[in-house]
């Protein structure tokens, strides 16, 4: 048995077309045209691609894009004032600060001060608190695309055994939270492995569903896969460059040896990467449609 290989990329863009069809409608129906801040501080290669991305993005589906490229000196009392200014400008639906920031600054300052109704990264703690409870709209946006690849693939998850490897704020935790909710596309039986667990592979092999956020080359090989399983690699791992010079990457999946027993998978790059801009873009939608009162928060 060989995989079906999960293209993150096909489901992107089929979400875009999609949000695109929807922006469309609330701009004629209701004169809605949703707007995402992006704020930069310094010059960062990786975060400055990431900005750029966005914003094609935006353009893209057609949200309006609003962005703050700050020098790297800039004061956190500065770069507060930003944010707040922002929080009251009507055009803006969704605020994000690139991260990582310059160490002068506390990057918890800044994200806490972000309006939760325009946290559309899902971050702020009144968003994780939404989260938890059930009634989030803001999911992080790595973990929304996770689901949606999940789904999208056409594997059923109520009652699944879901296991997640790696517990980080951005990935695991709020991953594991959102599967185990009583909801459609979740409702599933969640285990959380990590650094702490004594025996991984009792876990990993029970799993339905593996999702890994381990952050380790190849940490999860063939002998820890369940038959069958589906699995969601999330790790993007710099292993070294190739012949033409560009950078080498590997997951935390042995994917040429997993996909042979798996059913299904993602690839490294190609997987969950194109995802989280496009669910960035989804938030943004239902940040604006929350502001015109069309749904509630």
């Amino acid at each position: 048995m060989t995989a079906t290989i999960i293209s993150g990329k096909e489901v992107a863009t089929a979400i875009r077309a999609e949000l695109k069809a929807e922006v469309a409608e609330l701009k004629e129906k209701h004169g809605i045209q949703p707007g995402l801040a992006t704020v930069l501080v310094g010059e960062d290669p990786a975060s400055v691609s990431y900005v750029t991305a966005k914003g094609r993005g935006c353009e893209e589906i057609g949200l309006a894009s609003f962005q703050h490229t700050l020098p790297a000196d800039i004061s956190q009392e500065d770069l507060l004032k930003l944010v707040d200014k922002l929080n009251n400008d009507p055009k803006v639906d969704g605020i994000l600060v690139q991260l990582p920031l310059p160490k002068h600054i506390d990057d918890n300052k800044i994200l806490y001060a972000i309006n939760p109704d325009k946290d559309v990264d899902g971050f702020h703690p009144v968003n994780v608190g939404r989260l938890v409870i059930g009634e989030s709209i803001f999911p992080p946006c790595t973990p929304a695309g996770i689901q949606e690849l999940i789904v999208r693939a056409g594997t059923p998850t109520k009652g699944a055994e879901l296991v997640v490897v790696g517990r980080s704020n951005i990935v695991g935790k709020p991953i594991a939270v959102m599967m185990l909710q009583k909801a459609p596309n979740a409702n599933s039986t969640v285990t959380v492995c990590h650094t702490g667990s004594r025996d991984m592979t009792l876990h990993t092999l029970r799993a339905d569903i593996l999702v890994v956020a381990a952050g380790v080359p190849k940490a999860v090989t063939a002998d820890m896969v369940k038959p069958g399983a589906t699995v969601i690699d999330v790790g993007v791992n710099r292993i070294g460059t190739t012949a033409s010079g560009k950078a080498k990457l590997a997951g935390d999946v042995d994917f040429e040896a997993v996909k042979e027993k798996a059913s299904a998978i993602t690839p490294v790059p190609g997987g969950v990467g194109p995802m989280t801009i496009t669910m960035l873009m989804k938030n943004t939608v239902m940040a604006a449609k929350a502001a015109g009162g069309l749904i509630k928060i």
